[in-house]
């Protein structure tokens, strides 16, 4: 049971929302939070859409848009690298394995 657990069911007053959002965040700064996120996805789309069909990128280029997209990703959002490692690092990597047959 975590702390923000009281006999099995959630404390409301210790649980954040569940997409990470700041109890505190104005409205603006939640739209502001909410198109960076949006931003974030697109470009991992992007990035992974490139990776997948360019038949004339290399490996050296691939890996250099992964480090670039990860630079990117950590500057919109600094605190959020487990995060990145958990959602955006195993879909990278699985795809350069998948697209170089790399071990």
């Amino acid at each position: 049971m975590g702390p923000s657990e009281v006999d099995g069911k959630r404390d409301p007053h210790t649980h954040l929302p569940e997409t990470g959002q700041n109890l505190h965040q104005t409205p603006e700064e939640l739209r502001e939070e909410q198109r960076k996120i949006r931003r974030l996805q697109m470009m991992m789309n992007m990035v992974m859409s490139v990776i997948s069909q360019d038949d004339t990128l290399t490996v050296d280029e691939a890996a250099e848009m992964v480090a670039d997209s990860r630079k990117a990703a950590l500057a919109m959002f600094p605190d959020k690298e487990l995060a990145y490692n958990l959602i955006y690092k195993p879909r990278l990597q699985r795809l350069m394995r998948e697209r170089y047959r790399i071990q």
